[in-house]
């Protein structure tokens, strides 16, 4: 899927800075700017670096202040919004197009001069291109001058006003015939550089007041600072065309800016070609799925970033992402390559939720995690049949099961009546993990909904597994039919026509929130026909909007319809109200499964998934976003975009496929 964007999205310089781009390198590193090329968060960047996979970032050009001289008149071609809107750099008025299918290019018209602006991010490289096509249709020359700003800080840091930059320019012609270049330096690191233009070196000059829009609304610091010490520039003749490429890097030999694109393309192209699908959107997100397979340095093997720009590899989410992200795409070595990972690290029953940072442990606050991984198997094995995995994997699983029913870390335990309860004190170990000092906003302690749907299809895989497995003398299925009697018993709520949330003797247990769907979505059914129909319905008239589950009911006391603000105020509604993407996927699963998978009901889907199909253009172009307000979704917020958002949307469109 192209898309493009005219002026009319840009009527405002805010409405300008609504949708972004995004660009990965495979190592954690990225690139992000609005569809005006400015910066409006300051996790932003043109190249933002991962030095250590998949963590460890580095904000090193951040954007690029960008003007042409056409005669004696100069104008900006960048944009960007400074303190309290004193001065603005408003190229965007000077913009007439932006397009993204696997790289972001802008179009410019000024005085007879157009510009078409080009960045691409290598893949497998903490290196990016910049490329200027100049077609100069003026009777004077034009000349288009380029200062990268640079920052040089971790990811979310500020640049310091005593930090040094440090600069060395190898004269024309040593990197190549036309070629000039250098190194950039400060704080121990050093970025590498050539351009085929004239390059000169400028007295270091600090860049504040920086305005950051989105971070406004997600109550971060609203300003920032940046340094620029040198520009590359290039002259066109009258009625001349020239092309001005940059390339920058942190390695010191640097590839063409040819090579760059050709290796972003072919990487995602070969995601859209191997997962099969017939309809565009599928094919443009099995693309998307690709940005968030990062290589992990920790565990020299692959895995799945949660979300950019703000997010980190996670158990949970990596579990979840996993089953639409590499397995609806086809991407089966992959998918084992990240399960054998966490086979590694799996600790008392439990998997990681964080993995491990140079000398610090993985953390193990999850719950679901484990569950979710054996659910994950079993998928992979329907897929592939790789029965030497599930051998390989069986003992895993078996420990899992063991742990959680003796009782393990965080208050993880089977109850005399099968079901397991989780959590403890302030630890939150569900998905719904908020926690704000001792507040609590969501308390899930006792024992949730899909926790223990999650158990229950655990238990039955395993029942399953366990026939080509002629060591294990557990009773799998004998569990499994104890849980499914209690939770019959114990979760049904008659009145609202839905299962409670959790189960703990607390008023909350009965607010009807989203987790009920994954009872009757997963592959082992929970709940007799007639009450999973019930569920898909109530889900349906109290939760659902075209772009996600909300997660708390409207008509609860306690349900927040807005999502912004202060730290505290965004935790309070975080997952009380809140539109989730994610859990939309397994509603839709659900509702197909609860019609039998008929040609009308694969039909409503596809006509309801068509609202998520729009949802590609506004945000993260080509992207699905982490969440939306509760009450009126109609803006991503969060992550701009997310993993298992993208993945349980794949896994819909492979359902509507077969």
């Amino acid at each position: 899927m192209r898309f493009l964007y005219g002026k009319q999205d840009w009527k405002t310089f805010k409405r300008g800075e609504e949708n972004c781009y995004l660009m990965v390198n495979g190592l954690g590193g990225f690139s992000s700017l609005s569809i005006i090329g400015s910066c409006s968060r300051n996790d932003q960047a043109v190249l933002m670096a991962c030095l250590h996979s998949p963590n460890h970032r580095y904000n090193m050009i951040h954007r690029l202040e960008e003007r042409l001289t056409v005669g004696k008149k100069e104008l900006m071609l960048s944009s960007q919004d400074f303190q309290l809107h004193e001065r603005r750099e408003e190229g965007y008025r000077y913009q007439n197009r932006f397009t993204y299918r696997d790289y972001p290019q802008w179009t410019y018209l000024a005085e007879g001069v157009e510009v078409l602006r080009t960045i691409g991010l290598m893949h497998g490289k903490n290196t990016v291109g910049i490329s200027y096509e100049i077609r100069n249709h003026s009777q004077e020359e034009a000349r288009l001058q380029v200062l990268p700003h640079l920052q040089f800080v971790p990811k979310g840091g500020r640049v310091s006003r005593t930090q040094e930059f440090g600069l060395e320019l190898q004269a024309a012609g040593l990197l190549g015939e036309g070629i000039s270049g250098g190194k950039v330096t400060s704080l121990g690191r050093s970025l590498y550089f050539t351009v085929n233009g004239e390059v000169e070196a400028l007295p270091v000059r600090l860049c504040e007041s920086l305005y950051y829009s989105d971070d406004i609304r997600d109550g971060k610091v609203e300003l920032g600072r940046s340094v620029t010490n040198h520009v590359f520039s290039c002259r066109v003749p009258a009625g001349e065309t020239r092309i001005l490429t940059a390339v920058y890097g942190m390695d010191a030999v640097l590839p063409s800016m040819e090579e760059i694109l050709g290796s972003l393309v072919a990487y995602r192209e070969s995601w859209r070609k191997i997962s099969g699908f017939k309809q565009e959107a599928a094919r443009t997100l099995s693309a998307a799925a690709s940005q968030f397979v990062s290589y992990r340095a920790s565990t020299t093997r692959q895995t799945i970033l949660a979300g950019f720009p703000f997010f980190e590899d996670w158990g949970r989410d990596t579990m979840i992402a996993l089953l639409g992200c590499c397995l609806s795409t086809k991407q089966y070595e992959v998918a084992e390559d990240i399960l054998r990972t966490f086979m590694l690290y799996c600790k008392k029953g439990l998997m990681p939720n964080l993995f491990p940072e140079g000398k610090d442990a993985p953390g193990y606050n999850t719950a679901d995690a484990s569950l979710l991984f054996i659910i994950a198997v079993y998928e992979y094995y329907r897929r592939t049949k790789d029965q030497v995995f599930v051998d390989s994997a069986y003992p895993i699983m078996e420990e899992i099961i063991e742990w959680y029913e003796k009782g393990t870390d965080f208050g993880i335990r089977m109850d005399t009546d099968g079901l397991i309860m989780a959590g403890q004190d302030y630890d939150q170990v569900t998905w719904m993990d908020v926690r704000v000092g001792d507040i609590l906003p969501t308390p899930r302690h006792g024992k949730p909904v899909e926790i223990n749907a999650y158990w229950y299809n655990a238990l039955r895989i395993m029942e399953g597994f366990q026939c080509s497995y002629a060591k294990s003398t557990r009773d799998y299925g004998a569990m499994a039919d104890k849980a499914l009697e209690s939770f019959r018993a114990q979760f049904w709520n008659e009145k609202a026509g839905c299962l409670k949330d959790v189960i703990s003797g607390a008023p909350a247990d009965a607010q009807i929130r989203c987790n009920q769907i994954w009872a009757v979505s997963l592959p082992f059914s929970l709940l007799p026909p007639e009450q999973e129909k019930q569920v898909v319905d109530t889900v349906f008239r109290k939760l659902y909007t075209p772009y996600g589950l909300r997660t708390l009911d409207p008509e609860d006391p306690e349900f927040h319809p807005f999502y912004g603000g202060a730290q505290l105020d965004r935790d309070l509604a975080y997952h009380q109200g809140t539109v989730w993407t994610f859990p939309l996927g397994g509603f839709y699963l659900a509702y197909l499964k609860v019609n039998q998978y008929s040609e009308e009901a694969k039909a409503w889907v596809r006509e309801q998934m068509q609202s998520i199909e729009t949802a590609l253009w506004e945000g993260c172009v080509g992207q699905l976003p982490e969440i939306y307000d509760g009450g009126n979704p109609v803006s991503s917020k969060g992550c701009f975009a997310q993993a298992w958002s993208v993945g349980e949307m794949l896994r819909v469109y492979e359902s509507v496929e077969v």
